[in-house]
């Protein structure tokens, strides 16, 4: 049933109850607390009961968002997937309670309501007597909706009002679980126990000047845990540093709210942060101690910009993020041993980084040893490198098929069918006297506009259609970098390792001396490497063989040449029972 229809079935008198119509409801309420969510279950009680006893609707369940905002519709997903149903014509009207449920924004209630009525959807809000299917609910929506986003405004003033009052009478705002410090009634008394930790966490960066990470391990092996029992998280120590509070002080106006309606909040630089002595606020640390840690802080904080902005982002390296700890499931961490024979590139498990030996036993992974075992895998996987280089280009070929830009394409006309339709509908509405020539203009234009957009949206289609296909040209540039990167000339790549290697494993019974490693690729079987750092040599094991078998061949690493664009080293799959290296499965690498 159309919107014409109904109204003109309302013009002769007919209410929407006496209507024919598929009806559903939409309910909400802004917070998790009890008492809301039992006024939801009212409202979905009464809106389901009221539905039902209509003899000429039929009953289509409802749409409910709890503990959700009404400023914005982003995240409510009950909602949003109300709209899409709608525009999918699953049902013809909506009950809802108030302007405000369905949103306090003008912007976003005049959008979704002129979206549902050009879909033949109307809307009832009903302690607002507001039915869009009526021929003047429009600007009662307006005028509605805008003292629904003004209630949002006023609100948002109010309780920065009442921030400012609780300050200003020495009550103090923020963490009510802040370290060193208990809180009741939004007044802080120092915590001694956890205030000894606070103490000797600035003593030890200021004092001693020792890095965040070796005051995380000194605390644990001091005895001072969290509240959880845990080492003193990096992130933590970082924020007991930076906070004003310790030394005394209020600080705020570290952010404000761009838009009261977005909550967009945007972070601002610190000479415009309002700190000052706060006497409410008992000091744990002096402030010229505070001082000085905050100034060391900032001097290594700039140190480490510079270093990362000269070397780039860390994933630069081809085993960050790749390797795992089996014992404790962490991830191993990058570090640079310096000694006189130079820099050498370790990986060591974070467990180990925090705790030292005593908390893992997982010896470091040297990334010298990782390339060459990478090499020989690489170049096994690549014994056919052309058809690794074709089975790439044929994904690539085929990704732009995966998008139907026709159907978009033919979506789009349609649309641009329906909105001419109901041009010629308002034509003979017009022409028979049914609209004003005020309100026939203003509908022509909205529907002109409608159209305007519509042709944009064609021709923005066409576009993507064009670009998608990929040029001759480009296809000849890609074959050639992947045969360079295939060949290996300039040892492993990290783009490389990152597109082929999935982790890297490292064995509850590795030694220092003897390394086992499950190594895992995005395709193909996973492979078991042992690494014998006394013959300074390694070997590909049967896939679930924990020990070495004496015919499998160990290889040297001197004899794993990265600069070659040739490699001549025999075949590991003539030498293992099982491990088998796979060619790539396209269908596998499309999805």
């Amino acid at each position: 049933m159309n919107v014409l229809k109904i109204r003109n079935e309302m013009r002769n008198g007919k209410s929407i109850f006496d209507l024919p119509l598929r009806v559903t409801f939409y309910a909400r309420v802004s917070t998790d607390k009890d008492e809301q969510l039992n006024s939801l279950e009212n409202q979905v009680q009464y809106y389901t009961e009221l539905i039902q006893s209509k003899r000429n609707w039929t009953y289509v369940p409802g749409y409910i968002d709890e503990g959700i905002s009404g400023t914005s519709t982003k995240k409510r997903d009950s909602f949003l997937r109300m709209i899409s149903d709608a525009k999918a014509g699953r049902f013809d009207f909506i009950i809802t309670k108030e302007i405000s449920r369905f949103s306090r924004s003008t912007l976003d209630s005049i959008q979704y309501t002129q979206e549902l009525l050009e879909h033949d959807v109307g809307v009832l809000f009903q302690n607002d007597n507001i039915n869009t299917l009526d021929s003047d609910s429009e600007f009662r929506l307006v005028v509605m909706a805008g003292v629904a986003q003004d209630e949002v405004r006023k609100l948002s003033e109010r309780l920065k009002f009442g921030f400012r009052q609780a300050i200003k009478n020495g009550h103090v705002l923020g963490n009510d679980k802040l370290w060193g410090y208990d809180k009741k009634d939004c007044v802080l008394t120092i915590n001694e126990a956890e205030a000894q930790v606070v103490r000797r966490i600035f003593h030890l960066y200021a004092n001693e000047q020792i890095g965040i990470r070796r005051i995380s391990r000194q605390l644990y092996d001091e005895g001072f845990t969290s509240r959880k029992g845990n080492a003193f998280n990096v992130l933590t120590i970082r924020h007991i540093l930076e906070n004003p509070k310790y030394k005394g002080w209020y600080c705020a106006n570290k952010s404000q709210t761009v838009d009261y309606r977005s909550k967009r909040k945007i972070f601002l630089d610190e000479s415009e942060w309002v700190m000052y002595p706060d006497p409410s606020i008992p000091a744990i640390v002096s402030e010229e101690l505070w001082d000085r840690a905050n100034a060391l802080y900032k001097q290594r904080s700039a140190q480490m910009m510079v270093h990362q902005s000269a070397a780039g982002f860390h994933n630069r390296y081809p085993y960050s993020g790749k390797i795992f700890c089996e014992e404790h499931g962490a991830s191993f961490h990058r570090q640079v041993l310096k000694s006189a024979k130079g820099e050498k590139e370790v990986w060591q498990c974070r467990v180990y980084r925090n705790r030292g030996r005593a908390g893992c036993s997982a010896p470091q992974m040297r990334s010298s040893e990782l390339d060459l075992i990478l090499a020989q895998i690489f170049h096994e996987l690549a014994q056919d490198r052309q058809a690794i280089v074709n089975a790439v280009l044929n994904v690539i070929r085929a990704v732009p098929q995966e998008h139907d830009y026709r159907r978009d394409a033919e979506r789009v006309e349609a649309d641009i069918s329906a909105v001419c339709v109901k041009k010629d509908r308002l034509l003979e509405m017009s022409i028979e006297g049914a609209l004003s020539a005020a309100e026939f203009k203003q509908r022509n234009d909205a529907f002109n506009y409608q159209l305007r957009e519509l042709e944009l949206q064609r021709e923005a289609v066409k576009m993507e259609e064009e670009k998608s296909w990929i040029s001759v040209e480009q296809l000849q540039k890609i074959q050639a970098a992947l045969e360079e990167e295939l060949s290996f000339r300039n040892g492993v790549s990290s783009a490389l390792v990152a597109t082929i290697l999935d982790r890297i494993v490292v064995k509850k019974n590795s030694t220092r001396e003897e390394i086992y490693l499950d190594i895992y690729l995005k395709f193909g079987a996973p492979c078991v490497v042992r690494i014998d750092r006394e013959k300074d040599s390694f070997c590909f094991l049967p896939s679930k063989s924990t020990i070495p078998a004496p015919a499998i061949r160990m290889i040297s690493f001197q004899s794993v040449p990265l600069a070659s664009s040739r490699l001549s080293i025999p075949s590991i799959r003539k030498k293992t029972s099982s491990f088998r290296l796979m060619q790539p499965d396209v269908s596998k690498m499309k999805s």
